[in-house]
């Protein structure tokens, strides 16, 4: 049987992405001196504007305006020509403490017992967690997310690189592939949009992202069937935070699995890893990917779900589609029973306390084998083959 999947993708200056991005960044710049921060900041972006909003408990000083204006200036927003820069752009914060509130049960977990200090973090929120891994690539993501990343990861390459000068920070790509007896068979139609400078033509700019682009990511898998689609309204000069709002954690499908597994609905940038929205939904792929790279199954899906102040989940979920060579409850058990799925043993598997969060908050946070993500790993992999045979 024959279907069809879509993913999309968008680039660093795209408006969500830029506000992902510098929050992101003031993370990073707070854990570099101050590991233990509780921060949980979410960015809005228009034209001539940003406003950096959230709780932040720190002993750290953070130059917000300068680590917002250095991001821009990295992302490519550093002409008054493209109608948003990183000079002239005002900035605002709206910045207060965590609640005492949630710090409480932070702090200290439901389960911690007196004066015990290892492991003793409770969830920052309730909420449910979803991780997902299947063998359809090298890094066990799905083809349509994977494909539309590396486009657009490439769209950005060739732009900062100058390979196409007249190309502008904002972009968007989409991938649709088609499947049978669901094994992915072809690429069906490609979409990709670019900002641009007014002055090149739309045929050029068909022709040279074909070139430079497509064909370098996706040629292979393209036949003669499959249809491009390259800036299809025809011109895209105005783009970024003077062509539409952004707002951190807007894009979370574009930072998962591209829709192909389901999601929790929190969003990550901006948020330490006491955040389980964040450092949970790492284990989680972390867990599924493991599961298939032991070659317990081709594909597989792992819900963690946790209550706020309690460190240790209230549930946990594998669903290997029948795709399974033991059973999922099999697996549920083995997980509970091996890995520590409290926050602080996160945090500790992980290493989450470090500043490695700005590049993760474009082109995707799962799958990141380019930047040795650790949940990218497959160490416990060994573990599962061996505990059942396989």
């Amino acid at each position: 049987m024959k279907k069809l999947f879509t993913s999309e993708s968008v680039t660093e200056g795209h408006p969500d992405k830029i506000c992902d991005m510098i929050s992101d960044a003031v993370l990073d710049s707070i854990l570099s001196q101050d590991p233990r921060a509780r921060v949980a900041c979410e960015t809005f972006a228009t034209t001539g504007l940003v406003n950096v909003m959230g709780e932040i408990t720190t002993e750290a000083y953070v130059d917000i305006p300068a680590v917002v204006r250095e991001t821009i200036r990295c992302i490519g927003y550093d002409r008054a020509k493209y109608g948003f820069d990183c000079d002239t752009c005002g900035v605002l914060s709206s910045i207060h403490e965590q609640s005492p509130d949630i710090a409480m049960g932070v702090d200290k977990s439901f389960e911690a017992k007196a004066g015990e200090e290892a492991h003793s973090t409770g969830a920052g929120d309730q909420g449910m967690m979803f991780g997902f891994a299947c063998d359809e690539t090298p890094e066990l993501m799905p083809l349509p997310i994977s494909l539309a990343h590396k486009l657009a990861k490439q769209l950005t390459k060739v732009r900062k690189d100058g390979m196409l000068s007249y190309l502008r920070p904002d972009g968007k790509t989409q991938v649709t592939v088609e499947y049978d007896r669901d094994k992915p068979v072809r690429l069906d139609t490609i979409v990709l949009s670019t900002q641009h400078d007014p002055e090149v033509s739309l045929e050029t700019i068909r022709r040279e992202i074909r070139d430079t682009v497509i064909q370098p990511i996706a040629g292979d898998m393209m036949d003669a069937d499959t249809v491009v689609h390259i800036n299809p309204t025809g011109r895209f000069v105005i783009g970024g935070p003077a062509g539409d709002t952004g707002l951190t954690g807007r894009k979370i499908i574009v930072d998962t699995y591209g829709g192909y597994a389901r999601h929790g609905g929190g969003a990550f940038s901006g948020k330490d890893p006491t955040k389980v929205d964040r450092s949970a939904a790492y284990l989680s792929r972390y867990i599924a990917k493991n599961i298939v790279a032991a070659g317990a199954a081709k594909k597989c899906e792992v819900q963690l779900a946790y209550a706020i102040g309690v460190a240790n989940p209230v549930s946990l979920m594998i669903d290997t589609f029948g795709t399974g060579l033991v059973s999922d409850e099999s697996l549920s058990d083995y997980i509970m029973q091996n890995v520590d799925m409290r926050p602080d043993a996160i945090i500790q598997r992980f290493d989450l306390l470090r500043p490695i969060y700005t590049p993760l908050a474009a082109y995707g946070h799962m799958g990141r084998e380019d930047l040795n993500a650790p949940w990218e790993k497959t160490d416990l992999a060994p573990a599962v083959r061996a505990a059942f045979s396989l």
